[in-house]
């Protein structure tokens, strides 16, 4: 664009900055002035759009043809004298009266040649301007384009007529004179086409440190007296708005359902795990669990609640579960106006905006995700901070190394830092700064006036802001997380010996060298799994005998007895070596280590084969107990442990002597009759890391005082940090199973099916997008990449299709939004685990800007009238869309037929049976396969939403034991013996009940539960069944004489002819309504 100093903005982060192909300021030949003090006219325009907008007229009394300025005017005509970029002089007279007010848009006229054009194309022919040549708005400059100018339509009428002088500062800080020229700005480095203040572009001091010099004062005085107070901006109000309206949207009735959804098993869950200090394992960073934990500490959750199921009830143990989804909702609604302002500062229309924050606020899968305690919500909220600070930080690249420009840069660090604290996603938006990153260096690079010495400062600056802050803040995070868990808890299996001893345990120092006759513990060095292990418990299937698992924690059942290859132990000490052979004694069941040519318990690879223990008191055993020791590798520098067995740092194999197959483990988990532990075989050619073992503890009595002793070094923070990250990683691609809704990345863009969160009493919360929404921005992606694509063959074949000087603009602003979505969208197909619509939600942020970017685009060359008009369609669409499926988002009531009628795609399965033919139907008793317990009495018990209490309240005890007593349990069908209406029905109860118990599975599968611990002994199983029974009598209803009456036989049979009556006229009604 062309620029000048003559007035700079006092807000460096608003909108309304435009695009150089290069990315780089340069200077057309300079006109030397010789009255640096004329006066300069400011003429204010009065149009409430451009009220910010001014027009600067340079007097002059000299004539054409000594006139040392581009614009002149003398006696009514007025002239333009300059040169061409290539140095060819030219002048231009634009005849108009001497007190008429000067033409708005000069340098958009056909008569200024371009600074691009060639020195032989031929002036266009002079013709007198006219009221329509100049008009008031900038969609319709005049010319119809860019014109000989070079200027694009979107430039303001300040940057198209003004001759102030320009100025700036040199690399030794003295003031350099560039006199009075056009200017084209800088602002494609990064990508963004975002500026400072106004229109007007400010010089860019590539090598200073943010002055300011050569600004007129006495302007910039006059401009700041003209300005509007701050509570009086349009935009604030639009703002607010979109912020009231948000709130609304996002937190309305937060408080339904009033018992665990979806995925707020785990992330509720982890927040009680928290509180009570016990470690566990997720596949996710710690940031948005904390922020949980914390809000649910501050209001008082109670962590013997675990969140164990969906469809706990909230109510009874007085959750603060509103006030913990309000964190997710508030996060939320924070986005809209982030959304807003992207969009505002990268230099588009307020139309634009807007669009862009309607679009984000009435979207069904990211308001479904903010109502719930879930991850998504603070994900997108700190992406959308991120590439909202990267934005602003891009407007000050003209005061590089200035106070805005650090604090900026900054804050697009912490955002990057955050956005990777709550999910490993976040390295997507770190990938999309950092190759907007890597595009500004270049270009400086490639800038002759940039010094060597100021583009390392740069470098330098944003390392450490954008690589080092973020790291920090990552392991920050971490280093809080290990200190809230600092007891031993369900998580301990997936971490090493040495992770675990800073977890409470505690480890006796075992005497190095391993001797025939010590008690020992054999840890697996390939997986996680644990201890190799026994429990008196048999296989289901193969030789049913005596179990052996691999098991994660300490117990006795982990202690095993080396003896020799006869079953003997010598008197004295000997000491195990490389290529002994041995046996294994189970030291609480006294049978031994055993294997067989039999099938693996589960695995059914022709190489595996059962290992089992075998034998009893008495019984010397046989040669399938025999194992040949075989070292493999030591820890450090102890050659010794290379040919004698010492504790903690010999790795070792165990061949079986008969079948000539190593002692395998692996991450198959056995059945439930194996108590879900992880299955150990003996398998040949195997892997060795599968096959490896360690002596953990070793024990003696013989042992000498003076033995030297070995125990586990503690790891520190950074140890304990990458461990933990491997075992994350690990597992988060190890998640490999099926899920009832689980859905590739190829389904997504076209929105071809969601996710059931939670179903009961006839109402059902289903993830699904606004389709309209979802269509318009996968639409505007596929555009943009087609349009791209065809500009980049038509260039190689020399076409310069310049589209009236807006490529670039498209390009650059849209092309960041569309790198930012093929960021967050393509690195799913490589990923083999489960994956879920969700997982769609940052990208789909981005594809709504880009959709905002092209609308702006599209909209620029019509009124003001249509632009609006646009808006005001695709807003109401998008509204119209999200209520017709907002009952889905709510969990609110709904009927049949609207339910079937908001199916686009038949891949859309959330079950319509589910609900009822008529809203009426939900104020009565019985259903068809359904129950629908009568409204509540107005009282204090019921559910609040966020503008009444924070906290619900718990319903009084009597009522509680009336409602027990009187109503029908929950989840209890009626009439589903009747094959007509299992007919009807279906599978209505797949989507809505059964398969929410589920959950995610993908966050399930990291959990270890607890009963997977001693549960492979026969006694505490029976004790485990024994409590589960005492509580289930708990749960039963006191015996009365009512229910005594109820029992009697003629009753039961009178209450089931009169239950079949009533079910045969339910069916006829149902029959009627579907055949009429």
């Amino acid at each position: 664009m062309f620029s000048s100093s003559g007035s700079h903005s006092s807000s460096r982060t608003a909108s309304h900055s435009f695009l150089d192909p290069t990315g780089l300021d340069f200077d057309l030949p300079p006109a030397q002035p010789t009255n640096p003090s004329s006066h300069i006219t400011t003429i204010h325009e009065a149009d409430e759009e451009e009220e910010n907008e001014y027009v600067h007229i340079q007097r002059s009394t000299s004539s054409i043809s000594s006139s040392p300025y581009p614009y002149s005017e003398k006696q009514g005509p007025f002239h333009y004298h300059g040169q061409y970029h290539h140095g060819q002089e030219y002048s231009t007279t634009i005849p108009f009266d001497h007190h008429q007010t000067p033409p708005r848009s000069l340098t958009s006229s056909p008569l200024m040649p371009s600074p691009y054009s060639s020195p032989q194309q031929p002036l266009p022919q002079q013709q007198p301007p006219t009221r329509y040549q100049y008009p008031r708005t900038r969609s319709n400059q005049l010319g119809g384009g860019t014109g000989s100018s070079g200027l694009p339509l979107y430039a303001s009428r300040t940057q198209r007529l003004r001759n102030g002088h320009s100025s700036s500062l040199d690399q030794g800080g003295k003031t350099v004179y560039r006199g009075s020229q056009p200017r084209i700005s800088s602002s494609s480095i990064g990508g963004l086409s975002s500026d400072s203040g106004s229109d007007d572009d400010d010089e860019y001091f590539i090598g200073g440190r943010g002055s300011r010099s050569g600004i007129n004062k006495s302007f910039a005085t006059f401009r700041n007296r003209r300005r509007r107070a701050w509570y009086m901006s349009r935009e604030l109000h639009i703002v607010t708005a979109i912020c009231v309206l948000s709130l609304i949207v996002r937190l309305w009735h937060i408080g339904n359902p009033t018992s665990v959804v979806f995925d707020e098993v785990h992330f509720g869950g982890f927040a009680s795990k928290y509180i009570k200090g016990r470690f566990f394992m997720d596949v996710h960073p710690p940031l948005a669990k904390m922020l949980i934990a914390l809000t649910g500490w501050l209001f008082g959750l109670n962590p013997s609640f675990d969140f164990k199921e969906i469809g706990l009830d909230y109510l009874a143990p007085k959750v603060p579960y509103v006030a913990m989804r309000m964190l997710c909702g508030l996060m939320g609604v924070a986005v809209v106006p982030m959304a807003f302002y992207t969009i505002k500062n990268s230099g588009h229309s307020t139309h634009a905006s807007i669009l862009a924050a309607i679009l984000i606020l009435f979207e069904n899968a990211t308001v479904t995700q903010s109502r719930l305690i879930l991850l998504d919500s603070p994900l997108i909220f700190f992406t959308a901070f991120t590439v909202l600070a990267w934005t602003n930080f891009h407007n000050q690249r003209k005061y590089p190394f200035s106070d805005e420009w650090f604090i900026w840069l900054l804050f697009t660090g912490l955002g990057l830092g955050l956005s990777l604290s709550v999910k490993w996603v976040g390295l997507f938006i770190i990938a999309t700064v950092g190759t907007s990153t890597i595009n500004q260096l270049w270009l400086l690079w490639g800038d002759l006036r940039v010094t060597p010495r100021v583009w390392l400062d740069h470098f330098l600056a944003r390392a450490v802001c954008l690589i080092l802050v973020p790291a920090i803040v990552y392991m920050f995070m971490f280093e809080i997380h290990f200190l809230l868990l600092a007891n031993s808890g369900d998580g301990d299996g997936f971490m090493s010996a040495p992770f675990q001893m800073t977890l409470g345990y505690s480890l006796k120092d075992s005497p190095l060298s391993v001797a025939y006759g010590a008690t020992v513990t054999i840890r697996h060095q390939g997986t996680q799994g644990g201890y190799l292990h026994s429990h008196p418990s048999n296989y289901e299937t193969g030789s049913k005998q005596q179990q052996i698992t691999l098991y994660p924690h300490k117990d006795s059942n982990n202690d095993w007895i080396i003896q020799k290859r006869d079953g003997s132990v010598p008197g004295g000490l000997e000491y195990v070596k490389h290529g002994d052979y041995i046996r294994l004694l189970h030291v609480p069941t006294n049978r031994r280590l055993h294997s067989h040519n039999n099938k693996a318990p589960v695995t059914e690879d022709e190489n595996h084969f059962e290992v089992s223990a075998y034998g009893d008191v008495g019984f010397a055993g046989d040669a399938n107990d025999e194992w040949r020791v075989e070292i493999v590798d030591y820890e450090g520098k102890d050659k010794a442990a290379g040919r004698s067995l010492h504790t903690l740092r010999s790795k070792f194999k165990l061949v079986h002597q008969n079948m000539a197959c190593d002692l395998f483990s692996h991450k198959v988990k056995l059945p439930k009759w194996g108590f879900e532990q992880q299955e150990v075989t003996c398998m040949r050619s195997a892997v060795v890391s599968k096959t490896t073992w360690m002596i953990e503890t070793n024990t003696y009595d013989r042992y000498p005082d003076d033995a030297p002793m070995v125990n586990y070094k503690r790891p520190g923070f950074f140890g304990k940090f990458l461990e933990l990250n491997k075992v994350m990683w690990t597992t988060n691609a190890g998640l490999t199973d099926s899920h009832p809704y689980d859905s590739r990345p190829s389904s997504w863009i076209w929105l071809r099916r969601g996710i059931s969160f939670w179903g009961k009493d006839n109402r059902h919360i289903y993830l699904i997008g606004n389709w309209f929404t979802w269509y318009l921005s996968t639409f505007s992606v596929v555009l943009y990449a087609v349009i791209r694509v065809l500009l980049v063959i038509r260039d190689k074949r020399g076409y310069r299709d310049n589209f009236r000087g807006l490529r670039d603009y498209y390009e650059l602003s849209g092309g960041f939004f569309f790198m930012a979505w093929c960021y967050h969208y393509l690195p799913f197909f490589l990923m083999g685990r489960q994956l879920f619509l969700h997982h769609y939600l940052p990208a789909l942020y981005f594809a709504i800007l880009l959709f905002c970017v092209t609308f702006d685009l599209a909209c620029r060359f019509i009124p003001n009238r249509y632009r609006i008009a646009a808006l005001a369609v695709v807003s109401l669409t998008a509204i119209y869309v999200f209520r017709t499926r907002s009952s889905l988002v709510y969990g609110s009531e709904w009927t049949w037929s609207q339910c079937e009628s908001s199916k686009l795609l038949k891949t859309w399965d959330y079950d319509c049976y589910q609900f009822p033919m008529s809203y009426d139907d939900y104020k009565t008793k019985h259903m068809v396969g359904r129950i629908i317990d009568p409204p509540a009495p107005e009282s204090d018990n019921k559910p609040h939403d966020f503008l009444e209490h924070l906290l619900p309240h718990a319903p009084e005890p009597q009522d509680a034991e009336k409602d027990q007593n009187a109503q029908t349990p929950e989840g209890q069908e009626v009439g589903n013996n009747s094959p007509v209406i299992d007919s009807l029905a279906g599978e209505n109860n797949a989507g809505s009940e059964s398969l929410e118990g589920k959950g995610d599975t993908a966050e399930m599968e990291v959990e270890v539960e607890e009963h997977v611990g001693e549960g492979g002994d026969d006694e505490e199983t029976e004790d485990q069944d024994e409590d589960t029974a005492q509580e289930g009598d708990h749960d039963d209803p006191p015996e009365d004489e009512d229910v005594e009456e109820a029992t009697d036989p003629e009753d039961k049979k009178l209450a089931g002819e009169e239950e079949e009556d009533e079910e045969q006229e339910v069916v006829a009604n149902m029959m009627d309504v579907l055949d009429p």
